[in-house]
Parts: structure tokens; C-alpha cells; sequence
């Protein structure tokens, strides 16, 4: 059998979305992901990519929205609940590949679309061609109206193939069902994280004398957004008995911040889940992907969302118990040592852990994909 995966150009939309592309490959079928832009660094997952719009940069094209378009400007700052709030905006990151996604599709010719629920050009293409698409869950984004979103907003495109949304639609829900409200959407899936391959460092591997507090802020927030929130902590630093590890990536200047206390450590790229081994606390953006892949390892959470999606994220993770959610101007000592400090949220996280463990796995939705589009 033949898979299409379509995911919108970036890392944090496409590396979720990799464990149920490996078990697809590993149990016999072909694979083909379509993306475009920084999503591309999902090749080095050992899966093969088409870049379906090169040249593409997702960071220039927010800014020529925001110029275009005024009133999305407020979408970095605004407290969004519910995507469908601003569903009018994400046709504009998915828009431009549709092109390349159906041409992507006509040379593959796939048996069915696994496709990222931020992005709709798979839908055309999966009603162009006559198979099913499948949505792959995003953190705790509810995928309930979401299709029909991109129908209503990218009605130009739809007109324009002659289609309109695929028969046969299914949807992997990779949130905890302790962590939403009312029942999954569709096949629940363990979420198995995976942020990239890397040799960790040695320091990484020794247990240290003292709690270890991983500091990150996604891919996309310190480009858009600023490195506030790391000011802010390392000013907090020197009154934390922990080490903070700022894992920021290789192309975040960390120049600017100035001498860093001594009990902060500037990591680069680390593979997330590689860090939290060893980690008693996460402070993050509210990330999909970063808030996802804590759960699996049992470490509380901080979260000072800075919009879009996560706001969601970071909802769930203060209303089950496994964390905390602040402004940013809130992050201060107090707030961090009252995460180190109380055992309900480690317990409770421990839970969560379990809980996600017992969720079927990759390899059994892999399974699932198959018998449904043989019906």
C-alpha cells in the first residue's frame, strides 16, 4: 500500500506525525512525505520527502499575512481556546502547497492521505484522487470541525479542482483522553516522541547532584516572539536551587542575553525527550510537540504560551494537575521552586505517563490506517 503524508512546513507539525509514518514503513508500505520549508528536516528521520514548494520560508510569509492582512497581527498575542476561532487564518500556511501536494500526488499515487490536522491541501488532493484522508492529532487541538474549516476558507481552491471533501475521512487522536474533554475523536495513539537525532553531549548522561530544569521555546517562538521568556528565567536562575539547561537550538543568539548565572548551562540542540531524562521540570512556549512529549516521561510543566495553538496546550496541562500556566511576566523564582518543591504535580504526571504508555501504539494505528482503506 502506497502513503501520502502532508504535513504544513514545519517542525513541530511534522515530527509528530513520524512515529506512525515509521510503523507504516516498518510493516511493508510505502511511504512518501510531502512538506515543504523547515519541514524538510523530517528527511533526516530516514523517510523520504518531496519539498512540494521550495524556496517557501513560513516565517515570510507570516509577515506578508500580517502586512496583507492587519487584523491576523493580533494572532501572536491573542488567547485562543479554540482554533476555529481563527480558522480564517490557517488556509494561508496551507494554500500555498497545494499546488505541489496534488502534483506530489498524481506522480505517487497513493492508496490513502495521512495528513497533519493544522494543514488541508491533503484534503484536496485525497478528493482529487478518490482515497481516504486520515488526520493525525496536533497536541490538544479537538479535530471537530476542522475539515469542514478548511472547506469553508480555501472554498476557491476546492471550486477550482472540482471537488469537494473526501468520502472516506478518519482521524488519529494523540491526547491523553484524562487531559480532554468528553472522548477521543476518532483512534486514540500513544504518543511516541521524537524531536530529532543528535549525540547527547556527556554531561547529559551523569545524574546530576541537583534538580535539572530544561528550559525551550519551540522552533518557531524566539523567531517570532522574542527571547523574553529566557530573560526572565535566567534572571530567576541564582535564587533556584536546580540546573537550568537552555536548550534553544543551534540558530537562537544567545549573545544578547549576556554572562549566564552558574547554574545555567546553553545546550543548543537537544533532542527534547533525551533531555527530560534526566529533567525534573520543563519550562516551555506551550509547543504541541513540546507539551506532548513530557507526558510520556512523567516531568511537570511550566508553560507561558505565547499564541496560536498554545494557549490549548497549556490549558490542558494546568487542568490536569501536571503543571503550571503563566503570563510570562509571572516567571519568577517563586513559580519554579513551587514546581520543584510540590509532589502533586510529579505524581500526577506519573500518571499521565502511565496512562499514555497504555494507549495503543503506533505499530497497532498502522494496523488500523490499513484495514480502513481496504474497508
Amino acid at each position: 500500500m502506497r502513503v501520502l503524508v502532508v504535513s504544513a512546513p514545519g517542525v513541530g507539525h511534522v515530527f509528530p506525525i513520524v512515529p506512525l509514518t515509521w510503523a507504516l514503513r516498518a510493516a511493508g508500505h510505502d511511504v512518501l512525505v510531502a512538506t515543504a520549508s523547515a519541514g524538510l528536516v523530517v528527511a533526516d528521520a530516514g523517510l523520504p520527502v518531496v519539498d512540494v514548494l521550495p524556496g517557501y520560508d513560513m516565517r515570510q510569509q507570516f509577515e506578508q499575512i500580517r502586512g496583507q492582512h492587519p487584523h491576523f497581527a493580533e494572532m501572536g498575542a491573542r488567547r485562543v481556546r479554540d482554533l476555529k476561532e481563527v480558522g480564517e487564518f490557517l488556509p494561508f500556511l496551507t494554500r500555498p502547497l497545494v499546488p505541489g501536494v496534488l502534483a506530489a500526488a498524481e506522480r505517487f499515487r497513493p492508496d490513502v492521505i495521512v495528513e497533519g490536522s493544522m494543514s488541508g491541501a491533503g484534503l484536496i488532493a485525497a478528493a482529487r484522487l478518490g482515497v481516504p484522508r486520515i488526520g493525525h492529532g496536533f497536541g490538544f487541538v479537538r479535530p471537530a470541525g476542522m475539515t469542514e474549516m478548511f472547506r469553508e476558507h480555501m472554498a476557491a481552491e476546492f471550486e477550482q479542482h472540482g471537488v469537494g471533501l473526501p468520502e472516506r475521512l478518519a482521524h488519529v487522536d494523540i491526547a491523553p483522553p484524562s487531559m480532554i474533554a468528553g472522548e477521543p475523536e476518532g483512534w486514540s495513539m500513544r504518543y511516541v516522541p521524537y524531536n530529532g537525532g543528535g549525540v547527547e553531549p556527556d554531561w547529559l548522561g551523569e545524574v546530576p547532584d541537583r534538580p535539572r530544569v530544561a528550559v525551550t521555546l519551540g522552533t518557531v517562538a524566539p523567531t517570532m516572539n522574542g527571547l523574553g521568556p529566557v530573560e526572565r528565567i535566567i534572571a530567576a536562575a541564582p535564587d533556584v536551587d536546580a540546573e537550568f539547561v537552555l536548550a534553544l537550538g543551534e540558530k537562537v543568539d544567545l549573545d544578547s542575553l549576556g554572562p549566564l548565572p552558574s547554574n545555567v548551562r546553553a545546550a543548543g540542540w537537544i533532542p527534547l525527550n533525551s533531555l527530560l531524562a534526566s529533567s525534573s521540570l520543563l519550562i516551555h512556549h506551550g509547543g504541541a510537540g513540546t507539551a506532548m512529549t513530557p507526558l510520556t516521561m512523567g516531568v511537570p510543566q511550566l508553560v507561558a504560551p505565547s499564541g496560536a495553538d498554545r494557549y490549548i496546550n497549556a490549558d490542558a496541562v494546568q487542568d490536569r494537575g501536571i503543571g503550571l500556566q503563566v503570563e510570562e511576566s509571572e516567571l519568577d523564582a517563586r513559580v519554579i521552586n513551587q514546581l520543584l518543591d510540590e509532589d502533586k504535580f510529579r505524581t500526577t504526571a506519573a500518571e499521565v505517563a502511565a496512562e499514555v504508555a497504555a494507549m495503543p501504539s503506533p505499530a497497532e494505528v498502522a494496523a488500523r490506517v490499513i484495514d480502513f482503506v481496504r474497508g
